[in-house]
This record gives structure tokens, C-alpha cells and sequence, in this order.
């Protein structure tokens, strides 16, 4: 059973020889019944909105609102800001976390790319998220509980999980980052624009759609073997400085969270995203088309 002792708290998960029904970073997911067992030995955040919160949480959950933290993030440089919205949740660099949400992890997501992003050291997923947690119902809360002691978090950012437009028009000349595209085929092909100016896909992109990445109908995530198909059927190299970008950074961070399980190490999120890069005139974009085989409804 995966667990929290010391010797995994600061990346003991890394690239162990392991067999394909296995993650080689195991320890970024915990199952419901290894959370229970945790009880009082890490820190569990709700990344769900704030009403949700209080009708039913996870026993002992803290809120740490998606829509709130999406918001605040902006460019990444308010370090003042998130030392004290992190310390104010009782996490230092060196606090044991786990995140849900009942939004197949994409929420989660970003508050683990976050918290990573600003040093939080070991930020973890809870498998299958809140269903998962209410279907094995190990134990509640509700309301607001009282708040924790904060603690005096110094929120340092961690440069390379993020990728700017700057450093991604660069490396479409030198081939130094992979890019992957985690929206829908729809929007890499230019044919879903959302709200944006233009459509399309960044040039050379490499598109894998992040629920892919999980089991149908559940927040959890494929077997190993499974993840080890799609990325290989996707042309995505796990060993190559990597890029994921959506259009506003919570996709692109499941499917940072997907590579490193998988063993990536320098993965970064293009966190602003299409939501930038399809309304700057001056990126480049390209247009691919659509599979043939794609018998899927045209939106």
C-alpha cells in the first residue's frame, strides 16, 4: 500500500523499475481507503466551490475554492499573496497535501499544479475524487469547521512548471519543448474557437485530450499501461522537456499531472494558454485537419 512515510515525501516515488500494471510515480495518486488511513498526517483540500463545501466534505477537509484560486493566480507573481492564502490553510513547503474534486480532477488539478508551482513540495490527488471517497464513505463533515493554524509559508515560485508564450514562440524555432495539446479535437482543429479570435492548434502541437487520460465516467485515472499507449499513440515522448497548454490551464494541469505519473520530469503548463495565445495576431498558429476515422459529431 502507498503510504506517507519520510522516504517518499520529497519525490521517493521517481522512476523506480516497475512493471506496466504500475505508475512509475505512484505516490502522486492515494486511494480512498489510504486516505482514511492518513487521517491527521496530511492536509486535505476541497477544490470544490464553497457551498458545496459545507453541505458535505471529506472528514477534516479544508476549502481550497478552484474558482477562487483560478482567479488569483494571474501571472504568477504574487508571492506575498499565496504565502499567505497557502500558510492560512495550515501548509508549509514541507505539509503532506491531497486534493479532490467532483470535476473529474480538473479542478484538483490546478490547485496541485499550484501548490507545486509555489514549492509545496508533496501535493497529491485523491483517486476518483470525491465520488470515489463518497461511494467507500470513510467519513464526513459539514459546515464551516474552524480554521487551522496557519503557518508561515514563504511561497517561492518554481520557474520551470511554468511556460510562457515568450519561451514557447522560441521553441518552435529550436525544437527545445514538446508541446502538447490537452483540449478537444474540435478546438485543436480550429473548428470549436470558443470565445477566441482565432482557432487552431500551436504549430507541431502534439494533441491528447486530457479526460483521456481518465476512466470513464470517474475521476480516476487509467491503468499504466493504458496512460503508456495513449502518450506513445499520441507521439508525446515522456523524457522530453514538455509544455501541456489548454485554453486556461486547468486541463493542460491534468495533463501534467498525467505525464509526471508517468514518470516525466520536466513538464511545465503554458498556464495562460489558448485564452493568450488564440487572441495575440502575432502567434503563429495552424490549422490540422480532422482525422478521417473521426466519425464523432461536428460541433
Amino acid at each position: 500500500m502507498r503510504w506517507f512515510p519520510a522516504l517518499f515525501l520529497l519525490l521517493g516515488w521517481a522512476n523506480m523499475t516497475m512493471g506496466d500494471d504500475e505508475y512509475p510515480r505512484a505516490g502522486l495518486l492515494m486511494e480512498p481507503k489510504e486516505l482514511a488511513a492518513a487521517a491527521g498526517k496530511v492536509v486535505i483540500l476541497d477544490a470544490r466551490p464553497q457551498p458545496n463545501y459545507a453541505e458535505l466534505h471529506i472528514q477534516g477537509a479544508r476549502c481550497a475554492d478552484h474558482q477562487e484560486w483560478s482567479a488569483a493566480f494571474g501571472e504568477g507573481d504574487d508571492p506575498a499573496g499565496w504565502s499567505r492564502r497557502i500558510g492560512a490553510l495550515g501548509i508549509d513547503a514541507d505539509t503532506p497535501v491531497v486534493v479532490y474534486d467532483e470535476n473529474r480532477q480538473k479542478d484538483a488539478a490546478r490547485i496541485w499544479w499550484i501548490l507545486r508551482y509555489w514549492g509545496v513540495k508533496d501535493v497529491r490527488l485523491l483517486n476518483g475524487g470525491w465520488q470515489a471517497w463518497f461511494a467507500a464513505r470513510p467519513g464526513f463533515g459539514s459546515g464551516t469547521p474552524v480554521p487551522p493554524q496557519a503557518k508561515d509559508f514563504q511561497a517561492q515560485p518554481v520557474a520551470e512548471k511554468l511556460a510562457t508564450k515568450a519561451e514557447l514562440l522560441r521553441s518552435l524555432d529550436s525544437q527545445s519543448l514538446q508541446i502538447v495539446d490537452a483540449r478537444s479535437e474540435a478546438e485543436h482543429c480550429g473548428l470549436e474557437p470558443l470565445k477566441n479570435k482565432r482557432a487552431g492548434a500551436i504549430p507541431g502541437a502534439k494533441l491528447l485530450e486530457w479526460d483521456d487520460l481518465l476512466q470513464e465516467g470517474s475521476g480516476r485515472f487509467k491503468p499504466a499501461a493504458e496512460l503508456k499507449q495513449l502518450f506513445a499513440d499520441a507521439g508525446i515522448d515522456l523524457n522530453k522537456p514538455t509544455a501541456t497548454h489548454c485554453q486556461g490551464g486547468g486541463r493542460a494541469a491534468v495533463m501534467a499531472f498525467g505525464m509526471e505519473l508517468m514518470g516525466a520530469e520536466q513538464v511545465s503548463n503554458y498556464y495562460k494558454s489558448w485564452g493568450e495565445w488564440g487572441n495575440d495576431d502575432d502567434t503563429p498558429i495552424e490549422v490540422p485537419p480532422r482525422p478521417a476515422s473521426d466519425n464523432r459529431a461536428q460541433p
